[in-house]
């Protein structure tokens, strides 16, 4: 996921902007996993290979995602480590 992307990006759900926290990249501007997370409703938005996972919650499988919080726990922020839980 391009940097530039993001700018068109917003939660699904409230419409808000999301602040991104990015792990890696593949090269400059380009996120290869990282967190999008929505200020407003607390959602959490993994990206994986470059993908934002922002399915419905209904939708969304814990068990797949989880890999990803337990891969990244040491660099979540304090206020992501709560609801990622």
């Amino acid at each position: 996921m391009t940097t530039h992307f993001l700018s068109k990006l917003c939660c699904p759900f409230d419409k808000s902007d999301l602040h991104l926290q990015v792990f890696t990249e593949k090269e400059p501007d380009l996120i290869h996993e990282g967190l999008l997370a929505c200020p407003t409703c607390n959602r959490l938005y993994p990206i994986i290979h470059g993908v934002p996972i922002m399915i419905p919650d209904n939708y969304r499988e814990a068990q797949l995602e989880q890999p990803f919080f337990v891969k990244w726990e040491s660099q979540l922020s304090l206020e992501a480590k709560e609801k990622a839980t």
